[in-house]
């Protein structure tokens, strides 16, 4: 007689009682005190994160403030280049008098000026130097003859030189300096070239002949500009230079 044979069932992992014994792996476990040691060595570790962030944050926001002065900068002096280049093609061209040679708005530089023989005009300014890096690409302020902020500007230059005012070697920049601001002799120098940024507002916005642009913004610099260590007192004039 030949013995039944039990049928062998597996369904959804299920094993009979007559089946090999199903294999469960072991469980892995964490003593508490471990995991408390990860925590704290975790927190420590966010901890030395946040402090150099913290102290590396002064040295960031410094640097991208000094990128943004040496932008200014360097936008400002093209400005006075093309204050310079208006002024003389004015006078030598079209022999117009004196101040009226001087332009009276931005617009005027950025059209350039016209060429001998040409019918195009030669750019002397470029548009993004038309604005003011130090305050969000607004526009500079100007800055006309014979104003308090430039009067200010020309002693923070002469103390920088030396009590000796640079005099530009064009005879008619010449003419135009001795227009735009009084002739100083001597300026005792008190430790300090900077000045009171009250008066920084005095006739910027007013219309008229300008000699040269500043920032409006009236912050502490990390550069110094002929020694002055404000952005609204930062002349860009070609009137004092060699």
């Amino acid at each position: 007689m030949n013995r039944r044979t039990e049928p062998h069932h597996n369904i959804y992992g299920y094993r009979s009682a007559t089946s090999a014994p199903v294999s469960v792996g072991k469980l892995s476990t964490t003593r508490p005190s471990e995991t408390g040691y990860t925590l704290v060595a975790l927190l420590a570790l966010m901890t030395l994160i946040a402090l150099f962030a913290m102290a590396a944050a002064p040295s960031i926001q410094q640097q991208v403030q000094r990128e943004r002065e040496k932008e200014a900068i360097f936008r400002g002096e093209q400005v006075a280049d093309a204050i310079r280049a208006y002024y003389l093609n004015r006078l030598a061209v079209l022999r117009v008098p004196g101040d009226q040679a001087l332009p009276t708005s931005m617009d005027q530089l950025l059209q350039g000026i016209p060429m001998p023989g040409g019918a195009k005009n030669r750019q002397i300014l470029r548009a993004s130097a038309a604005r003011d890096p130090l305050t969000i690409e607004a526009e500079w302020r100007f800055i006309h003859p014979r104003t308090e902020p430039l009067i200010d500007f020309q002693q923070s230059v002469m103390v920088y030189a030396g009590n000796t005012l640079p005099v530009p070697r064009n005879p008619q920049m010449v003419q135009l300096q001795q227009f735009a601001v009084p002739q100083i002799t001597m300026i005792v120098n008190s430790g300090s070239a900077s000045k009171s940024s009250s008066s920084s507002s005095i006739g910027d916005d007013s219309s008229g002949p300008f000699v040269g642009v500043a920032s409006r913004s009236r912050n502490s610099s990390v550069l110094t500009f002929y020694g002055i260590d404000h952005h609204d007192q930062w002349i860009f004039t070609p009137l004092f230079r060699n």
